[in-house]
């Protein structure tokens, strides 16, 4: 077999220099380059037993891939060799932005999938539990296992892929691969991110804890790495060393959790929820200080389950160690009262237009939004902050403008009521929107509820019709009245089958010119008058904002209203104090026949305290029956009435003593929780659909710009077109990956991570076919250009996050976390299944620890000099990890670029035998 010249010219100055250290010599053993004793007596990596002094290798041959097969002839004419050369480096640069694409999608369903949530109940003091939502994942194990998965994944499936593909020998491609990327994660990644921070600015890491954790394991992982191929069994990889090595990796995720939640400062590991009234709810181990006062703070506005208008009763909220503050709701509360005071003359939906888009791009993002980001900027796919800003703008925009063309129809209240002798109660419905021409048909009928029609009241069906200018119709429901005492009833009106023509089917034409909406169904509830009334508050606790000014609490009168009834009232302390809270009340409410209502009021005091939380109590006395409702002498029938009357006197209801809470308006935190869930990430990043797939596939957006305020989007640049081009087909293809919002993100992950390992392989026999054309090794190879391609999606998105992040965890953190990942399943996974298959087979798992060896001290050298210089920067003079004054910043860069130039040098040099390694 003929062998390869090794005169190509240079398609780049760092090729040129690999392709000046190639020696030739003579061919070796299939796909994997090693060490021979010599020429005619190769060293299997597999389960050869031979050995002896080791020599440099002879000439690159081309072997058939996994996939690819070898381009033949194998000794083309120089040009042709220049030309196979050029053809395989574009396919590999191409290849690896396919990568990046579909790494895309895998990391967007790894943010839907670490952002879900499950409930919990919490127990408050008197034995009442309420629900809520908390976090399934915590951050950091989701950082150091999917968030890593997905960063890592090309080096982690390289590494299986070969080791499987080449019939369970080890190969010197995927391994290269996992420490070229470290050494250019922990030097070029780390170097870049303290050059872009402005001057004068400063990034720390702020959970040193966990840095500590990642950071060791990052250094020891390929201590370890060097210990197996060079000390404990030399060139021998046993199973009981792959499964440790495989076991290192939960066991670095425990302890980076451990370290997250503090454990090893409690004296016990067991944990409850509860809710604290400044940091919401919380994770309490034992040891914590018992909560004082109230328990459990809910967005609702009443503590026994009624919440505020609009909102659910189980609202979302982070879990978090105690005494940590929510910080995304702080700061979606710091950006409203700052954009108030900025426009004072704006009103809550503009302001919440406004502070969209702020609040998505101050708030914490995970290591897969960043992935996201920098890659969708790259291929022209545009500002994913901005264009989910300006959808939500635009559908906000659209429910409006849909008034313009179609009609809104719905009953005028959702709720009824009326006294059970009132003979007949009118019900509106109402008609908003549309053009004024069309005349619509709609159906009603009641329904029974606890009422019974016939019994309570006269069931009805029929249709109203709107005719072009009308706005309102009314349906009128007749009530029947009768002697016996009995609790309030209800019953329902329903709307129904809305249409243009009488007699048609359901359906307003396309577009459609009507529809019905909420509230389709209106409750008519029917107040008893045969009981002089049982007098009550409507809830317990009622939460009001200290800016309330004048409080109106009403008081219902249920299952009754015959008699006139004198209602006592007064007011007591309790954490508030009437004159500095509010202002004592008390007094007497009169109820005249048949009213069923009062309001008696009380002054809040605003003293503008954050996060207030004081309580005080309205207290009702014993009602008194002033007049019965009878008078004169009465008839017969006045005696019967009278005789059922005295069955019913007035008394108290369940709640008689109401607690009045003082705290932020009700209405603010429904905005909170409403801008929390339109800047939800895992709505960000995800989709519902495979139509909004393939229209942002065939859809060019304008790539960075300025985030700082508004959320006007750029022209697309040519740039950005020329990338859309360049990329079009990778889009469209992986638009067909499943949407996440299937299976939770699940259909999505499986299916990305499987496209992921097929271009991986490709990628493995591009970079073999290429090495060998130019007469590379694949050591070099892999440390070189595979290790550089897989990581510049990391590269980009370690840049966002640097610039765009207050700390330095998502940058930093990124590079720890995904090199000793890298290892422990990368290595650990691929070097397990090899050992076991030799094992099995009883021969052993041979893996030369040569340039793998070398290559491994040197990254571990050089990357305590780089964690030595990290800690230093720390100082007050530099403020920080990254950024800093100016010089201080220039050189921290250049030395850490130094270090990645060194250590490309020296793995090369010793790959060619010019300096001696291992």
């Amino acid at each position: 077999m003929g062998h390869l010249p090794i005169h190509l010219s240079p398609l780049l100055f760092l090729l040129h220099t690999f392709v000046l250290l190639a020696q030739p010599c003579t061919s070796i053993t299939p796909q994997v380059l090693e060490r021979a004793s010599t020429p005619e007596q190769p060293l299997s990596s597999g389960n050869a037993t031979g050995s002896g002094k080791q020599t440099c290798p002879g000439a690159v041959v081309c072997r058939p891939g996994i996939l690819l097969p070898v381009w033949l002839p194998l000794d083309p004419p120089l040009g042709e060799q220049a030309g196979r050369a050029l053809i395989y480096f574009l396919c590999l640069m191409y290849i690896f932005l396919g990568v990046s694409i579909i790494a895309d999608r895998f990391m967007a369903s790894i943010e839907v999938i670490t952002s879900q949530e499950k409930e919990v109940t919490i127990t408050k003091p008197n034995g009442e539990t309420t629900v809520t939502t908390v976090r399934i994942w915590n951050e950091t194990v989701s950082n150091l296992t999917l968030m890593a998965l997905g960063s890592s994944a090309p080096e982690i499936l390289l590494s299986v892929i070969e080791v499987v593909g080449h019939e369970f020998n080890a190969g010197e491609l995927g391994p290269g691969t996992i420490v070229g990327s470290a050494a250019f994660n922990m030097f070029v990644i780390i170097g870049l991110c303290v050059w872009v921070i402005p001057n004068g600015e400063s990034r720390k890491i702020k959970h040193l804890r966990v840095f500590f954790i990642t950071a060791f394991w990052s250094i020891f992982a390929y201590i370890w790495l060097y210990l197996i191929l060079a000390v404990i069994s030399p060139g021998i990889v046993e199973v009981w060393e792959a499964a440790v090595t495989l076991l290192y990796f939960p066991v670095c995720v425990i302890l980076a959790w451990i370290a997250d939640r503090r454990m090893l400062f409690y004296k016990y590991m067991h944990k409850r929820y509860r809710a604290d009234k400044r940091h919401g709810i919380v994770v309490e181990m034992e040891g914590d200080l018992a909560p004082k006062g109230i328990d459990v703070i809910m967005d609702g506005k009443f503590s026994d389950g009624a919440a505020c208008p609009g909102t659910p009763s189980s609202v979302t909220v982070s879990v978090q160690t105690g005494g940590e503050l929510d910080q995304s709701k702080d700061e979606v509360v710091r950006i409203l009262k700052d954009l108030k005071e900025k426009h004072p003359d704006k009103d809550l939906d503009q302001l919440i237009e406004m502070a969209n888009y702020s609040a998505l791009v101050h708030q914490k993002k995970s290591r897969a939004f960043y992935r996201v980001q920098a890659t969708r900027l790259m291929i022209g796919a545009g500002n994913v902050l901005k264009k989910h800003a300006a959808e939500h703008a635009r559908r906000s925009a659209g429910q409006e403008a849909d008034k313009a063309t179609c009609s809104h129809i719905c009953f005028e209240r959702p709720q009824y009521q009326c006294i059970e002798n009132c003979g007949s109660l009118s019900l509106g419905v109402i008609l908003d929107g549309g053009t004024g021409q069309s005349t619509f048909y709609v159906d009603y009928c009641t329904e029974n509820g606890s009422a019974n029609a016939g019994a309570d009241y006269e069931g009805k069906e029929g249709t109203l019709v709107f005719k072009p200018g009308e706005s309102r119709k009314e349906i009128k429901v007749g009530i029947l009245d009768d002697d016996i005492f009995e609790e309030d009833e209800h019953f329902f009106v329903r709307l129904q089958n809305l249409r243009l023509e009488e007699g048609a089917t359901e359906g307003t034409g396309t577009p459609p010119k009507g529809r019905l909406v909420e509230p389709l169904v209106t409750t008519v509830t029917i107040l008893d008058d045969d009981h002089a009334g049982i007098f009550t508050f409507g809830q317990r606790v009622l939460r009001v904002s200290e800016s309330t000014g004048m409080l109106s609490v009403p008081v219902a009168r249920n299952s009754g209203s015959r008699g006139t009834v004198a209602l006592a009232y007064h007011t007591e302390d309790g954490s508030a104090k009437a004159g500095v809270d509010y202002e004592h009340a008390g007094g007497e409410l009169e109820f005249t026949n048949e009213q069923t209502s009062q309001i008696l009021q009380v002054r809040i005091i605003n003293v503008e305290e954050y996060e207030k939380q004081e309580n005080f109590f309205i207290v009702l006395e014993d009602p008194k029956w002033l007049k019965r409702g009878l008078s004169g002498n009465p008839t017969p029938e006045e005696e019967e009435a009278r005789r059922i009357s005295e069955m019913g006197k007035p008394i108290l209801g369940e709640h008689s003593r109401l607690e009045v809470i003082i705290e932020e308006s009700c209405e603010f935190k429904n905005t909170v929780d409403k801008l929390l869930r339109d800047t939800n990430l895992a709505v960000v990043l995800g989709t519902h659909s495979w139509r909004e797939q393939f229209i942002g596939a065939v859809t060019v957006s304008a790539g960075d710009g300025d985030e700082d305020e508004g959320q006007e989007q750029r022209m697309p640049s040519c740039f950005d077109y020329f990338m859309h081009i360049l990329c079009v087909f990778w889009k469209i293809l992986f638009a067909c990956v499943p949407p996440t919002e299937y299976w939770n993100g699940w259909a999505c992950f499986i299916v990305s991570i499987s496209v992921i390992g097929f271009l991986t392989a490709i990628i493995g026999d591009l970079a073999s076919h290429f090495g060998c054309t130019v007469g590379l090794r694949d050591t070099v190879t892999a440390v070189v250009f595979v290790a550089l391609g897989t990581s510049l999606p990391d590269t980009f998105a370690s840049k966002v996050a640097a610039t765009q992040d207050q700390y330095a965890d998502a940058c930093v953190g990124n590079v720890t976390g995904s090199n000793a990942v890298n290892v422990f399943l990368g290595i650990g996974v691929a070097w397990s299944i090899a050992a076991i298959y030799w094992q099995v087979k009883g021969k052993v798992f041979r893996v030369d620890p040569g340039s793998l060896a070398f290559s491994v001290t040197l990254f571990t050298i050089f990357a305590f000099f780089a964690m030595g210089l990290l800690m230093l920067r720390r100082r007050p003079s530099i403020g920080g990890e990254l950024g800093g004054p100016r010089i201080s910043k220039i050189l921290t860069s250049l030395f850490l670029f130094g270090l990645w130039f060194l250590y490309i040098l020296f793995a090369s040099l010793e790959a060619y035998c010019h300096i001696q390694g291992f």
